[in-house]
This record gives structure tokens, sequence and C-alpha cells, in this order.
């Protein structure tokens, strides 16, 4: 699903969905429900990867990082279309064992 479709979906612009995936701006916890609704998901896939202590001390840390390079280089990253394609693909495997053996694969393969 485009951002043009999950939009008219939940009825706001491309734009303003483009303003969320970006972190322009932040996701209420309604509007994260409402995605999760139209993309027929658990409101829990947006935070699978976090650990349960992230997920349960209620802390953020506020403010820019302190190398903002590096910051901006992920940030741009996570925009491109290559990486969407791909993290869109992995998570259409519905078998979690293959995903985690892909995941594994990919961070071998990268040498980290």
């Amino acid at each position: 699903m485009n951002q043009t479709a999950l939009g008219r979906a939940v009825g706001m612009t491309f734009q303003q969905v483009q303003k969320y995936e970006n972190g322009s701006n932040r996701v209420s916890a309604s509007r994260l429900f409402e995605f999760a609704h139209v993309l027929d998901l658990p409101v829990t896939h947006f935070f699978e990867g976090l650990g349960a202590e992230a997920a349960t001390s209620g802390k953020r840390k506020v403010g820019r990082p302190k190398s903002t390079k590096h910051a901006d280089e992920e940030g741009a990253l996570l925009t491109k279309r290559e990486t969407l394609q791909l993290v869109r693909a992995y998570y259409m495997i519905k078998d979690a064992n293959k995903r985690k053996r892909l995941s594994d694969l990919v961070v071998a393969l990268a040498g980290k």
C-alpha cells in the first residue's frame, strides 16, 4: 500500500503520512491503531524489535544525538525505496523462524 492509499484510508494526505514516516510528526496511539487496522496488522507489529526494557521503561531520549552526521546518514537509509521494499518483503514472510534466519544471514553477510 502506498502513502496516498494509506492517507485516504485514514482521512489524511500522503504528505501527512510522509511526516509520520520520516519522524517529523509523532504518531499518537489512536493514529497508530488506525494505521494497524487499515494495514491489517496488530499494533504490536510497530514495536517488533524493541527490547522489553525499551517497551516498558517509559523513558525516551530527548534531544539530538551527539553525532548528527551518523543520525542523518541512518535517516537517509530509512527513506530509500530499496530499504522500504526490503522491509515490506521481510514482513511478508509469515514464518517467524524464517524471518529470524534471514535476519541472521543479513547480519552475517554485513560482517556485524
